[in-house]
């Protein structure tokens, strides 16, 4: 496996990005690996390594590089800073990210950005969604575990980008989710059919907000996070290649 740190420069600022890609037989398609609300921390970038084994060209970017230059609520104990943080994102900013990492992707011969994926966890999950509507027919694979804000009154509700997508969505929901709460995401599935994007709607017995992360101790469930990863092989394999 071949990894590096890149910044990347941005409209807002540089924009701190680990890469991660297999060594040999590339192209490999792009895969935008969105961190949750934490902050970017090694966790995020094992998780990016486990994907990019399988043949992908994964991007895991700082999101919050426009306020600091690096945060881990785990390091700093801050909830307070993290929601400062995680409120100053927005799904347009987030998607001028999107964009500029596929441009970097671009001028490098290991990645394909024909076709591109994104994953994303907690309130990264809804940026994964958006990005279908917003750059349709190159972003062609968008899921979220866990993602909160699926469906809001607002206008750039990820919800209403369904029907601009022209890809697959996929949505993990924990069973137990204050800030995914059952009537949400269920209203997220019935857009989902209602605007014909491809995807589905999963829910995830017995867990709770945060599952698929091994360092979250009592909420991880092994069973559970090994399902996610088969569903993110499962959809990546389908749509990127």
């Amino acid at each position: 496996m071949i990894e590096h740190f890149v910044d990347l420069e941005t409209t807002d600022g540089m924009m701190n990005t680990f890469v991660v890609h297999p060594e040999e037989h590339g192209p490999h398609p792009l895969v935008l690996f969105l961190m949750d609300a934490p902050g970017m921390r090694e966790e995020i970038r094992d998780m990016s390594r486990r994907l990019a084994t399988a043949g992908y060209y994964v991007m895991a970017p700082h999101l919050y590089y426009r306020d600091v230059e690096h945060y881990n609520v785990f390091e700093t104990g801050d909830r307070e800073r993290m929601f400062e943080l995680m409120d100053a994102l927005s799904n347009d900013r987030v998607t001028a990210d999107a964009r500029a990492l596929i441009t970097h992707a671009e001028g490098d011969d290991a990645a394909s950005t024909s076709k591109v994926g994104a994953v994303g966890y907690c309130m990264s999950g809804p940026f994964a969604v958006y990005l279908l509507g917003r750059m349709p027919g190159q972003v062609v694979a968008g899921a979220s575990l866990h993602g909160v804000a699926l469906v809001t009154d607002a206008a750039d509700s990820p919800h209403l980008q369904l029907a601009l997508a022209a890809g697959e969505v996929y949505v993990g929901a924990a069973e137990t989710d204050s800030y995914a709460p059952p009537e949400m995401i269920d209203a997220f599935e019935a857009a989902r059919i209602e605007s014909g994007c491809a995807g589905r709607t999963e829910w995830y017995p017995g867990t709770e907000h945060g599952f698929t992360f091994r360092e979250r101790g009592a909420l991880y469930d092994k069973d559970a996070s090994e399902r996610h990863w088969e569903r993110l092989h499962d959809l990546f394999s389908r749509t990127l290649r």
